[in-house]
């Protein structure tokens, strides 16, 4: 359904200690191994050292692993030793201007960013999937200040993208509970997010000027 939607990638949820829509390693795996090209398959690991990232990695496959805890920089660097060939992204949970201050610890070491509304230090972490927007203030300022590409999440729902893409101007979305229904992907919910991304997207390409 969201390939056919016009998804660019699958969010694929392992364990994780709260949030909604986790999944088994071998689901992953099979969906990895099902996925065609060009659809990218990211792995959402809540793992914290190298060892146990590129082995959650190995046992499912993904083209991507998206490391939704803010991990020790010394595992980050860690893990692009181990896992050279695998597309890594470094989520940072946006609790607010210090956000900004984690880019040149992680930015050797990944190949994207993706802000989201998280506690990771909360009593139980919440890393992903809270339905919350967080400061898109904040968030812009984390696109102007990295080179690497900046993916956006948290509360995104087809009411709010557009406002969120042409104040943060992140290279690509993310989301879970905006296009869902007690749990479920919803079509509909699909359809309109992705019309309101289409719409938005043109809308700001006919305004830019010419190259």
């Amino acid at each position: 359904m969201a390939i056919k939607a016009g998804a660019d990638a699958l969010g694929l949820v392992a364990r994780m200690p709260s949030g909604p829509g986790p999944i088994p390693d071998g689901m992953i795996a099979e969906v990895t191994a099902f996925v065609p090209p060009p659809v990218a398959t990211f792995l959402l690991t809540s793992e914290t050292t190298a060892e146990a990232i590129s082995a959650h990695v190995r046992a499912t496959n993904p083209s991507t692993v998206q490391v939704v805890s803010h991990i020790d920089p010394a595992e980050s660097e860690k893990l692009a030793l181990l896992e050279p060939h695998v597309r890594r992204v470094q989520v940072i949970h946006v609790e607010g201007p210090e956000a900004l201050d984690l880019i040149p610890a992680y930015s050797p070491h990944v190949h994207a960013f993706l802000l989201d509304s998280g506690r990771p230090n909360a009593a139980v972490a919440e890393l992903g999937g809270t339905g919350r927007a967080h400061d898109w203030a904040v968030s812009a300022a984390f696109v102007q200040a990295t080179e690497r590409p900046v993916f956006l999440a948290g509360g995104l729902s087809s009411a709010n993208v557009a406002d969120a893409i042409k104040q943060v101007r992140p290279y690509g979305l993310d989301l879970c509970s905006g296009v869902r229904t007690e749990g479920q992907l919803d079509p509909e919910k699909l359809s309109a997010f992705v019309l309101a991304v289409e719409q938005t997207d043109a809308e700001l390409a006919s305004t830019s000027p010419a190259a």
